[in-house]
């Protein structure tokens, strides 16, 4: 039972949150099919039908003392059609959502256990980004490490959107791959309140 400490203007408290012993290939699993959902899948070739090339017969089948060809569209040719090329398509696939859920507990956990997890509860921010900036000096950010800003608090992430060391999104976006590429995350406490507890990352896509 992890125990987070709580700071912000309704802060001072704790919360007991339950969280998995953290399992890299289950990580890997999420994080695969996050980027993989993620891909846009355009890459597109042109076969030997969609060419810009006639489709007569280069020259007899017999007689020329040349390879025996047909049309200048094939594939062995300069500016024919690709064979096997790409086509547009996607790449998504399904992962259960049991293993979402525990690959986006298991990244909470990391970055609980290395001490870069931070619940605030009232950020009482202006939505200017000095303000920000001095709230984050306050707490021990120092724009050394990349910040993952977690919160529906608009104010704080109008103030922190400006920032280069830092990277908001609503508490709905959360997800494990933006957990683990970030080193810090800060984020409002609510979303790790017992009702909470079955939040799952379905903002990958």
């Amino acid at each position: 039972m992890a125990q987070i400490n709580v700071i912000g203007q309704n802060g001072g408290r704790t919360i007991d949150l339950d969280l998995p012993e953290v399992n890299v290939n289950i990580l890997h699993d999420v994080v695969t099919w996050q980027l993989a959902s993620r891909r846009r899948g355009t890459a597109s070739t042109k076969t030997r039908a969609q060419v810009s090339a006639t489709g007569k017969k280069m020259y007899g089948q017999k007689g020329t003392g040349n390879a025996r060809h047909g049309d200048r569209g094939v594939p062995t040719f300069v500016g024919g059609g690709t064979a096997f090329g790409p086509k547009p398509r996607s790449y998504a696939y399904t992962l259960p959502r049991k293993v979402r859920q525990l690959g986006l507990a298991m990244a909470l956990a990391d970055r609980q256990e290395s001490g870069k997890l931070m619940a605030v509860d009232g950020f009482n921010l202006d939505g200017k980004t000095k303000s920000f900036v001095s709230w984050a000096a306050q707490n021990g950010l120092d724009g050394t490490e990349r910040v993952l800003l977690v919160t529906d608090d608009m104010q704080a992430r109008q103030g922190a959107r400006n920032v280069p060391w830092a990277t908001v999104m609503p508490v709905a976006g959360l997800n494990a791959y933006d957990i683990l590429r970030h080193d810090r995350l800060i984020i409002d406490a609510v979303a790790l309140e017992p009702a909470h507890e079955d939040m799952e990352e379905e903002g990958a896509q």
